[in-house]
Order: structure tokens, then sequence, then C-alpha cells
């Protein structure tokens, strides 16, 4: 009996899919072909930072060379291939006949639009097809919709414990290790009065000929790169070693000062893992557990904050994060509870503004590509969503300029936490701050133009005034919320003269927002 010959493959492996543990890749299979992209497509559905195009770039190069090198056939499309169609259908149309396939495969897109636009490439190709999972993630696409099925609030907390038991993470007995399961408050420390940082090691090497490729592409970019020192990891082994020595190092403190801002220090003790993570270079378990490991094996220099803390961040909001991106997706891209209409103001594209925190923040995204959570959420967030400016054009922002900005984890962070545009499906309350926040968590007040002790006159902090004035337009949205009762009944209760002296304040900022 003759033996029916087998599927010419073609597997689709996307820039965020480096995955080197997927099941794709345990046995070589001559009859299967790797499909690596770089396409205007992606470049150009935002305007990126030129270190992340450069960043995703490299990493995909470098992974079609490691597969290579173990034997897998790949096929590569570079960016400046002149007869690449710079579009994701049109490629692999052309690849279905060109080498004769009869099955297509694909991993799990993360974001919506390659999602839809891999659906529908695949039921028109005319072959057989089939989506597998990234087997990456700690849970399903739909697990945080299925958790709080029937429940009106999503809140975070009660995922991340379900999750913590799920996996059994930082339990002993099925209770938490510490005694309780959330030591966020513990982690809230600004930098001591020069304390210095460990300096975070680095990955330098010369990317000259890539962002040349690039320039010339025609591929529009934007902030600064050293391209005889580009720094990020781009391989397993390198995101390896980049974990390794945040355990051993920086782990101990990370705690400690995650909320922390600094004038001078730009990464502090955070891990800067997210870009590895988010290209499934490292896995989010392994990670997990060898942070857990360090806490268990040495608590005396891990504390349980600190693993606490981090872990937090990956089983909790990472993994929740991603559920509430697909449970609402598409609708929730189009989001403004505030009705915020304003422009972003020109200096979130170069840095100068006299508000030193946003200077700083600014100025170091566009440096290295990228900013803690609090800078984020605290500094940049907090201004776009106090000066009223259209989340569109925020989300738009902080899907180009960061590393790490995927949609599926930049939208909601940007969206729901950063700007409440989500009317609070992320969180349960704005996070509005004035300036008092910002003095408190960091040093860039005392080296600023403005008074971060003034709300109104001469050199008065913008986050002053701009925050009664978002509190005074939104009291009725707030009326019913809990959390908001302090800040609207300070208000409710402010002397008359003084609550006109702010909001005339907040209106003078407003109505000239570029030249802060």
């Amino acid at each position: 009996m003759t033996q029916a010959p087998k599927h010419r493959v073609l597997r689709l492996v996307l820039g965020d899919q480096l995955n080197r543990l997927h099941s794709w890749f345990e046995k070589v299979e001559p009859n299967v072909f790797y499909l690596f992209c770089e396409m205007r497509q992606e470049t150009d559905y935002t305007v990126h930072h030129i270190q992340k195009v450069v960043a995703f770039l490299l990493s995909m190069r470098r992974f079609r060379d490691e597969l290579a090198s173990a034997g897998h056939n790949c096929v590569y499309w570079a960016l400046d291939d002149p007869d690449n169609p710079q579009e994701l259908g049109a490629i692999l149309r052309q690849q279905v006949v060109r080498l004769k396939i009869d099955r297509f495969e694909y991993q799990e897109p993360d974001e919506w639009r390659l999602d839809q636009q891999l659906k529908n490439i695949a039921q028109s190709i005319g072959i057989e097809s089939a989506c597998v999972s990234s087997e990456h993630f700690l849970g399903e696409r739909g697990e945080v919709a299925k958790h709080f099925a029937g429940k009106k609030q999503w809140l975070m907390e009660s995922f991340y414990r379900m999750m913590r038991k799920k996996h059994n993470i930082l339990l002993q007995n099925g209770e938490p290790l510490g005694g309780k399961w959330n030591l966020d408050f513990e982690n809230r420390k600004r930098l001591p009065k020069n304390h210095n940082p460990y300096v975070p090691k680095i990955y330098p090497r010369n990317v000259e000929g890539l962002v040349e490729m690039i320039h010339k592409s025609g591929a529009k970019t934007f902030g600064f790169i050293d391209p005889e020192r580009f720094i990020w990891p781009s391989n397993r082994r390198q995101s390896q070693d980049m974990l390794a020595e945040f355990v051993l190092e920086r782990l101990p403190l990370f705690g400690t000062f995650q909320d922390a801002l600094s004038d001078t220090h730009w990464s502090l003790y955070h891990s800067r893992l997210s870009f590895a993570l988010n290209t499934k270079m490292l896995n989010p378990l392994e990670v997990i557990r060898m942070v857990e490991g360090r806490h268990v094996a040495m608590p005396g220099e891990v504390s349980i904050a600190q693993a606490e803390g981090f872990i937090r961040q990956i089983l909790g909001w990472r993994e929740y994060v991603r559920g509430v991106y697909w449970a609402h997706m598409p609708a929730y891209a189009q989001h403004n509870f505030f009705g915020a209409s304003r422009k972003l103001p020109g200096f979130y594209w170069t840095a100068e503004t006299k508000m030193r925190c946003m200077a700083r923040a600014i100025g170091q995204s566009l440096r290295w590509a990228y900013a803690h959570h609090i800078q984020r959420l605290m500094v940049t967030g907090n201004f776009a969503m106090l000066a009223e400016v259209e989340p569109a054009q925020v989300e738009q922002w902080y899907l180009g300029i960061y590393i790490d900005a995927l949609e599926w984890v930049e939208m909601p962070n940007t969206l729901g936490m950063a700007l409440f545009a989500d009317g609070g499906i992320m969180a349960s309350k704005p996070y509005a701050a004035s300036a008092n926040y910002l003095n408190k968590m960091g040093d860039h007040c005392g080296q600023c133009f403005y008074d971060p002790k003034k709300s109104t006159g001469t050199k008065a902090c913008p986050f002053n005034s701009l925050y009664w004035n978002f509190i005074a337009k939104n009291t009725d949205k707030f009326s019913r919320n809990p959390r908001m009762a302090m800040p609207i009944n300070t208000w409710a209760n402010m002397d008359a003269d003084k609550k006109t002296e702010l909001l005339r304040q907040a209106e003078s900022y407003l109505s000239d927002l570029e030249n802060l």
C-alpha cells in the first residue's frame, strides 16, 4: 500500500513569537518551512521608536539563524528586499505557490488586528490551515473573562489570587507565604539621598547596518539610538543572562524602590525584562520560578515583599491585562470616558518642557525606548489625563515609544490605568495626582522651573491646578465611587475664591499646553 505524501507545511513566525521552547521546534521536519516577514505593514501601523524597530528585526534575524543552524527550513523576507510586497497576505500567498505548500499554520497572535488579518488569510488562502497556541501565557485568552463571568467589577486581586493557587506560586499549604497575598504597601519608598542603585548589565553591539537599512527602506521612526552601542538583549541566551543578573543583583531592592522616581537613574532596580517576555524569548513561568526560588533559598536577602511585588506584575497584571484586552476588543480602543479632545502636546515628542518630571520621563523614553511603570502611569499618563488629551493620541504615543509596547498589553494599561478612559473596567479609580505625590516619590521637583507647593500664581506647578480642575469637572462621574470620596469632599468644602483661582489657573495652562 502506497503511503500518502506528507503535507508541505508553511509555519508563520511573527516578530513577537520568538519562543525557542515552542513544540514546533522540537524536531527538524524536511517538509516544514518557517516564514519570517519584515514588513512595512508592521513598521508603519504606528510611528515606532527606532530602538523598537531595531530590537524586533535584530531578534527575528537571530532567531532565524538559530533555527537554521539547528537544521530547520527558514524563509526570511528582509525589509529592504526589492521583491518584498510589504504585506502579510501577499507574502503568504506568494510562498504557498513558490514552495508548493498545502498546509498553513500560525500561532495565536497577541494583537487583535493580526488575529483578524490571519483569520481572513486562512479562510481565503485556498489550502488547509490551522491556528495553534503560542504556548507562552499562563492562561487562555478567555480565562480572565471566565473568572469574572457574572460579576460587575473585574478586580485584578481576585484573579491574581486564583492564579497563585492554580500555579502554586509563593504558597505553603495553600496559604500565601508571609501570611498576606499582596505586599504592595511595603513597596512604595522613594530613593534615599545619595543612594546609587546597582548599574544593570547591558548587551552593547553594533547595529549600524540595520539602522541604515531601516532608514533607507522609508520606514518612519523617532527617538534616539547609538548604533554602535545598542543595549537590549536580542536572543534567548542574553535574555536568560539578563534574568539571572536581575534576580541576583537587583531583586533584593526591586520592590522597595519600584515606585521611586529618580532624576538621574533611568532604570533603578527594575528588571527591564518586558521586551524579552513580550517577544517570548523568556517564558513567564521560568521568570516567576526563578524569583520565587531566590526568595525561598535566601529569604534574608530577598524578602517576600520583593518577590511578591515582582511576581504580581507578571502572574497578576500581565495575564489580567491580556484577558481584559481580548474580552473587550475591538470596542475597547474607542473608550473616552471623560470625552477628552485636546491634542497631545508637542513636548511628548521632544521632551522640551519646563516640567522637570515630564522632561526627564519623556527624555529617557526617547533615549532608551524605556520608562518604568510609575513614570508611565503617574507622570506622562497622569499629565495627559489631567490635560484632557484625547485618549487615542496618547495610546498611539505609548504604542510607538516603548520597546515593550504591543497593543495587547499597552492599550489596556494606557486607556484603562493611565487615563481611566474605559470608565473603570481596568481600575477602580483614576490614578490622578498632584505635585504632592510626585514630590514625595522623587527628586525632580527640587530642580524644576515650577514650584510643587504652589497651586496658583507665578511658577505654580501645572499638576496642582490641573488636578483640582479634573476633580471639579468630573465630580458627578465619581459621585458613587468610594475611592474618590476624599478629593470630592475636599473640593466641595474648599473656599469659593480659592476654587475660582484654581480653575482660572488650570484654564490658563490648558489654553497654552505647548509652552508649559
